[in-house]
């Protein structure tokens, strides 16, 4: 069976991911605290094909900027690694139009998990969509 550790940190990055408003992004972040999960989000926006850097970055400098990873070659490969994941699980529905949305990070021990979860434009029939992936550090 997976390691639950995986789960838990999955979960925690798609949960800090969903949170509406920064007041309740900081109650995420130390509620996963109290369990040993460090956490972070950061929002985005724009042309989905345009952004794919921009957020891999954001997620990069946020994951730093809140102590959820070191700045060292390998957690931010990591975490650079899981976002260009999560994204391509949503680039079909996003490809060409304009998003916005939050990614979450969110670490517990060697594992890291991303979470992005988007709202997708078009005219006035919106489409949201959610992508997550894991990668694990030494």
């Amino acid at each position: 069976m997976n390691d639950p550790t995986s789960r838990k940190v999955a979960r925690a990055a798609l949960l800090i991911s969903l949170s509406e408003d920064h007041t309740e992004e900081q109650a995420q972040k130390r509620a996963l605290a109290a369990g040993g999960i460090r956490a972070t989000a950061v929002d985005f926006g724009g042309d989905f094909t345009g952004s794919v850097r921009r957020v891999i970055e954001r997620a990069v400098v946020a994951a730093k900027r809140e102590g959820v990873i070191s700045p060292t070659h390998a957690e931010e490969g990591a975490v650079a690694g899981a976002t260009h994941e999560a994204l391509l699980q949503v680039g079909l529905k996003a490809v060409g139009l304009s998003v916005g949305g939050k990614i979450g990070i969110a670490r517990k021990d060697d594992h890291i998990a991303v979470a992005i979860f988007l709202g997708i434009g078009l005219l006035h029939l919106d489409e949201v969509a959610v992508g997550l992936a894991h990668r694990a550090v030494s």
